[in-house]
């Protein structure tokens, strides 16, 4: 019966989390078909190893640390190839004034080192709270604290040149 509940439970968990979850697998490959097939992937691998799941308390961290690893591991086996959609190529196209600071956010925050573009996703964009981004990475708290401070000093960082490179 427990693990009826307990797959009940993870079901909730993927429906009311879907976009988020996509969002997250999107925020690592930047590619829509590559993040649906890491979503695909980690509700298999969920549904699949739920046993081991000690916490059904913790299922929401827990399902997002697979989504994370997931996510890794496709960028490690296809590291050699980085395709854009439609909708990154219009972005970067000649011709293509970017008028929006959201785009140029976006685009900085995708040239962050992942260890960094992990932590300012799950902590501003999926709004996780400090412990459970270590949670889902898999790290201690102080780590992660740090690497956020880091992450947003960077983020400071380069945004403060593109916008001194545009007035130039």
């Amino acid at each position: 019966m427990l693990n009826r509940k307990t797959e009940n439970l993870l079901t909730r968990c993927i429906t009311e989390n879907k976009e988020n979850v996509y969002r997250l697998a999107y925020s690592y490959v930047r590619n829509k078909d590559d993040a649906l097939d890491i979503v695909q992937d980690s509700i298999y691998k969920a549904m699949t190893h739920i046993e081991l799941l000690k916490n059904p308390a913790a299922m929401k961290s827990w399902f997002y640390r697979i989504v994370v690893n997931t996510s890794l591991d496709f960028l490690r086996r296809n590291k050699k190839v980085d395709t854009m959609d439609h909708e990154m190529i219009e972005t970067y196209s000649p011709g293509t004034e970017d008028v929006y600071s959201d785009m140029d956010l976006k685009r900085t925050l995708e040239d962050l080192p992942v260890k960094y573009r992990s932590v300012i996703v799950l902590r501003y964009f999926e709004d996780l709270k400090i412990e459970e981004v270590a949670e889902v990475l898999n790290e201690n708290v102080n780590t992660i604290k740090t690497r956020l401070y880091q992450a947003l000093q960077l983020l400071r960082v380069r945004m403060k040149d593109d916008t001194s490179k545009e007035i130039t």
